[in-house]
Protein backbone atom coordinates (compact mmCIF):
# COMPACT_ATOMS: atom_id res chain seq x y z
CA UNK A 1 0.00 0.00 0.00
CA UNK A 2 1.43 3.38 -1.02
CA UNK A 3 -0.63 6.15 0.54
CA UNK A 4 1.85 8.91 -0.39
CA UNK A 5 1.20 10.63 2.90
CA UNK A 6 -2.58 10.21 2.81
CA UNK A 7 -4.46 9.12 5.89
CA UNK A 8 -5.12 5.40 5.57
CA UNK A 9 -8.92 5.63 5.65
CA UNK A 10 -8.83 8.38 2.99
CA UNK A 11 -6.71 6.16 0.75
CA UNK A 12 -9.06 3.19 1.26
CA UNK A 13 -12.07 5.39 0.57
CA UNK A 14 -10.50 6.54 -2.69
CA UNK A 15 -9.81 2.94 -3.72
CA UNK A 16 -13.41 1.98 -2.97
CA UNK A 17 -14.70 5.02 -4.87
CA UNK A 18 -12.69 3.95 -7.91
CA UNK A 19 -14.08 0.42 -7.57
CA UNK A 20 -17.66 1.70 -7.40
CA UNK A 21 -17.13 4.00 -10.38
CA UNK A 22 -15.31 1.60 -12.69
CA UNK A 23 -16.28 -1.96 -11.84
CA UNK A 24 -19.36 -2.33 -9.67
CA UNK A 25 -22.93 -1.51 -10.61
CA UNK A 26 -25.84 -0.22 -8.49
CA UNK A 27 -27.05 -3.04 -6.26
CA UNK A 28 -23.76 -4.98 -6.37
CA UNK A 29 -22.40 -6.19 -3.03
CA UNK A 30 -19.14 -4.87 -1.66
CA UNK A 31 -16.57 -7.37 -0.40
CA UNK A 32 -16.77 -8.13 3.32
CA UNK A 33 -14.75 -6.10 5.81
CA UNK A 34 -12.29 -8.94 6.43
CA UNK A 35 -11.61 -9.36 2.71
CA UNK A 36 -11.10 -5.61 2.27
CA UNK A 37 -8.83 -5.55 5.32
CA UNK A 38 -6.62 -8.22 3.71
CA UNK A 39 -6.79 -6.69 0.24
CA UNK A 40 -5.70 -3.22 1.34
CA UNK A 41 -3.43 -4.27 4.21
CA UNK A 42 -5.15 -2.04 6.76
CA UNK A 43 -7.06 -2.52 10.00
CA UNK A 44 -10.76 -3.34 10.29
CA UNK A 45 -11.33 0.07 11.90
CA UNK A 46 -9.82 1.80 8.86
CA UNK A 47 -12.03 -0.19 6.48
CA UNK A 48 -15.13 0.60 8.51
CA UNK A 49 -14.36 4.31 8.58
CA UNK A 50 -13.84 4.42 4.81
CA UNK A 51 -17.10 2.57 4.22
CA UNK A 52 -18.95 4.83 6.66
CA UNK A 53 -17.73 7.89 4.75
CA UNK A 54 -19.08 6.47 1.49
CA UNK A 55 -22.39 5.53 3.12
CA UNK A 56 -22.71 9.09 4.37
CA UNK A 57 -21.92 10.39 0.86
CA UNK A 58 -24.65 8.16 -0.61
CA UNK A 59 -22.29 6.00 -2.68
CA UNK A 60 -22.85 2.88 -0.57
CA UNK A 61 -25.76 1.60 1.49
CA UNK A 62 -25.68 -0.80 4.44
CA UNK A 63 -28.47 -3.36 4.79
CA UNK A 64 -28.63 -4.99 8.20
CA UNK A 65 -27.96 -8.72 8.05
CA UNK A 66 -27.05 -8.61 4.34
CA UNK A 67 -23.99 -6.43 3.88
CA UNK A 68 -22.91 -3.27 2.08
CA UNK A 69 -24.05 -2.52 -1.46
CA UNK A 70 -23.47 0.05 -4.17
CA UNK A 71 -26.19 2.67 -3.88
CA UNK A 72 -28.64 3.34 -6.67
CA UNK A 73 -27.88 7.00 -6.10
CA UNK A 74 -28.84 9.67 -3.60
CA UNK A 75 -31.63 11.96 -4.80
CA UNK A 76 -30.93 15.49 -3.62
CA UNK A 77 -33.96 17.76 -3.67
CA UNK A 78 -34.68 21.31 -2.62
CA UNK A 79 -37.93 21.97 -0.80
CA UNK A 80 -40.26 23.22 -3.51
CA UNK A 81 -43.64 22.37 -4.99
CA UNK A 82 -43.15 19.83 -7.77
CA UNK A 83 -44.39 16.41 -8.74
CA UNK A 84 -42.26 13.36 -7.97
CA UNK A 85 -41.54 12.91 -11.67
CA UNK A 86 -40.35 16.51 -12.04
CA UNK A 87 -38.27 16.22 -8.89
CA UNK A 88 -36.54 13.04 -10.04
CA UNK A 89 -35.81 14.26 -13.57
CA UNK A 90 -34.40 17.52 -12.20
CA UNK A 91 -32.02 15.42 -10.08
CA UNK A 92 -30.96 13.34 -13.11
CA UNK A 93 -32.99 10.19 -12.40
CA UNK A 94 -35.61 8.37 -14.46
CA UNK A 95 -38.84 8.11 -12.43
CA UNK A 96 -41.37 5.29 -12.52
CA UNK A 97 -44.42 4.35 -10.49
CA UNK A 98 -46.26 1.21 -9.39
CA UNK A 99 -49.85 1.65 -8.21
CA UNK A 100 -50.44 -0.31 -5.00
CA UNK A 101 -54.05 0.71 -4.42
CA UNK A 102 -56.55 3.11 -5.99
CA UNK A 103 -60.05 3.02 -4.54
CA UNK A 104 -62.70 4.85 -2.54
CA UNK A 105 -62.29 4.53 1.22
CA UNK A 106 -62.95 6.34 4.48
CA UNK A 107 -59.86 8.50 5.11
CA UNK A 108 -58.03 8.94 8.41
CA UNK A 109 -59.06 11.89 10.54
CA UNK A 110 -56.26 14.21 9.40
CA UNK A 111 -57.13 13.70 5.72
CA UNK A 112 -60.88 14.06 6.30
CA UNK A 113 -60.33 17.26 8.26
CA UNK A 114 -58.17 18.81 5.52
CA UNK A 115 -60.57 17.83 2.74
CA UNK A 116 -63.61 19.02 4.70
CA UNK A 117 -65.33 15.63 4.68
CA UNK A 118 -68.05 14.56 7.08
CA UNK A 119 -67.42 11.57 9.39
CA UNK A 120 -67.75 8.35 7.38
CA UNK A 121 -67.63 10.15 4.02
CA UNK A 122 -65.33 8.49 1.50
CA UNK A 123 -62.44 9.92 -0.48
CA UNK A 124 -60.22 8.58 -3.25
CA UNK A 125 -57.16 6.82 -1.88
CA UNK A 126 -54.18 6.48 -4.21
CA UNK A 127 -51.20 4.56 -2.82
CA UNK A 128 -48.13 4.22 -5.01
CA UNK A 129 -44.53 3.02 -4.93
CA UNK A 130 -42.22 5.59 -6.50
CA UNK A 131 -38.90 4.56 -8.03
CA UNK A 132 -35.81 6.33 -9.38
CA UNK A 133 -33.78 4.42 -11.98
CA UNK A 134 -35.78 1.34 -11.00
CA UNK A 135 -34.91 1.53 -7.28
CA UNK A 136 -37.63 2.20 -4.68
CA UNK A 137 -37.46 5.68 -3.17
CA UNK A 138 -40.83 6.36 -1.55
CA UNK A 139 -44.31 5.10 -0.78
CA UNK A 140 -46.91 7.82 -1.36
CA UNK A 141 -50.49 7.78 -0.08
CA UNK A 142 -52.78 10.53 -1.37
CA UNK A 143 -56.38 11.27 -0.38
CA UNK A 144 -58.50 13.36 -2.75
CA UNK A 145 -62.13 14.61 -2.79
CA UNK A 146 -64.33 12.74 -5.32
CA UNK A 147 -66.53 15.82 -5.75
CA UNK A 148 -63.67 17.71 -7.42
CA UNK A 149 -62.09 14.85 -9.40
CA UNK A 150 -64.86 12.27 -9.99
CA UNK A 151 -63.03 10.50 -12.82
CA UNK A 152 -59.66 10.25 -11.11
CA UNK A 153 -59.64 6.48 -10.58
CA UNK A 154 -60.03 5.89 -14.32
CA UNK A 155 -56.87 7.91 -15.05
CA UNK A 156 -53.40 6.45 -15.59
CA UNK A 157 -52.11 6.87 -12.06
CA UNK A 158 -48.59 5.75 -12.92
CA UNK A 159 -48.07 9.26 -14.27
CA UNK A 160 -48.09 12.59 -12.48
CA UNK A 161 -51.02 13.03 -10.11
CA UNK A 162 -50.51 16.79 -10.24
CA UNK A 163 -50.84 16.67 -14.02
CA UNK A 164 -54.09 14.70 -13.71
CA UNK A 165 -55.45 17.27 -11.26
CA UNK A 166 -54.48 20.08 -13.64
CA UNK A 167 -56.19 18.33 -16.55
CA UNK A 168 -59.34 18.08 -14.42
CA UNK A 169 -59.29 21.85 -13.94
CA UNK A 170 -57.87 21.82 -10.42
CA UNK A 171 -54.13 22.50 -10.60
CA UNK A 172 -52.26 22.53 -7.31
CA UNK A 173 -51.40 26.15 -6.53
CA UNK A 174 -49.66 25.79 -3.19
CA UNK A 175 -49.11 23.33 -0.37
CA UNK A 176 -48.15 23.13 3.30
CA UNK A 177 -45.66 20.42 4.20
CA UNK A 178 -43.91 19.00 7.24
CA UNK A 179 -41.10 16.46 7.41
CA UNK A 180 -39.98 14.31 10.31
CA UNK A 181 -37.80 11.31 11.05
CA UNK A 182 -39.65 8.04 11.56
CA UNK A 183 -39.17 4.27 11.70
CA UNK A 184 -40.48 2.28 8.74
CA UNK A 185 -43.46 0.02 9.53
CA UNK A 186 -43.16 -3.55 8.26
CA UNK A 187 -45.41 -3.23 5.19
CA UNK A 188 -43.80 0.00 4.02
CA UNK A 189 -40.33 -1.40 4.69
CA UNK A 190 -41.07 -4.40 2.46
CA UNK A 191 -42.11 -2.10 -0.39
CA UNK A 192 -39.01 0.06 0.03
CA UNK A 193 -36.73 -2.99 0.36
CA UNK A 194 -35.41 -1.98 3.78
CA UNK A 195 -35.53 -3.53 7.24
CA UNK A 196 -38.62 -2.89 9.42
CA UNK A 197 -37.81 -0.02 11.75
CA UNK A 198 -35.18 1.44 9.42
CA UNK A 199 -35.00 5.26 9.50
CA UNK A 200 -37.16 7.02 6.92
CA UNK A 201 -38.26 10.57 6.14
CA UNK A 202 -41.99 11.12 6.62
CA UNK A 203 -43.57 13.98 4.66
CA UNK A 204 -47.13 15.19 5.30
CA UNK A 205 -48.51 17.55 2.67
CA UNK A 206 -51.75 19.53 2.44
CA UNK A 207 -52.31 20.81 -1.10
CA UNK A 208 -54.70 23.50 -2.33
CA UNK A 209 -56.17 24.50 -5.68
CA UNK A 210 -57.72 27.80 -6.78
CA UNK A 211 -56.42 31.35 -6.82
CA UNK A 212 -58.20 32.51 -3.69
CA UNK A 213 -56.51 32.45 -0.29
CA UNK A 214 -56.15 29.91 1.27
CA UNK A 215 -57.63 27.98 -1.67
CA UNK A 216 -59.68 24.79 -1.92
CA UNK A 217 -58.21 21.64 -0.35
CA UNK A 218 -57.44 19.16 -3.13
CA UNK A 219 -55.06 16.58 -1.62
CA UNK A 220 -53.80 15.22 1.68
CA UNK A 221 -50.67 13.13 1.20
CA UNK A 222 -48.27 11.14 3.35
CA UNK A 223 -44.99 10.14 1.70
CA UNK A 224 -42.41 7.83 3.24
CA UNK A 225 -38.92 8.20 1.75
CA UNK A 226 -35.85 6.02 2.16
CA UNK A 227 -33.44 8.21 4.11
CA UNK A 228 -30.43 6.62 2.39
CA UNK A 229 -31.72 7.53 -1.07
CA UNK A 230 -33.36 10.91 -0.57
CA UNK A 231 -31.97 14.12 0.84
CA UNK A 232 -33.64 17.52 1.15
CA UNK A 233 -31.83 20.84 1.19
CA UNK A 234 -32.87 24.43 1.65
CA UNK A 235 -31.40 27.90 1.49
CA UNK A 236 -31.81 29.99 4.62
CA UNK A 237 -31.68 33.75 4.89
CA UNK A 238 -30.78 35.81 7.92
CA UNK A 239 -33.40 37.75 9.87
Amino acid sequence: MDTAGELKHVWVRRQLQDLVSSTLRPGDALLGERQLEEQFGVSRITVRRAISDLVQDGALVRIKGKGTFVSHGLVRSTLHLASFNEDMRAAGFEPSTRVINASAAVPPAAAADHLGLAPGETAFRVRRLRLANGAPVSVDESWLPPALVPGLLSEDLTGSLYRALGAAGHPVQHAEQTVEAAAAPAETAALLDIEPGAPVLLFRRRSFTGQEDPGTPIEYAVSTYRSDRYQVSMRLGAG
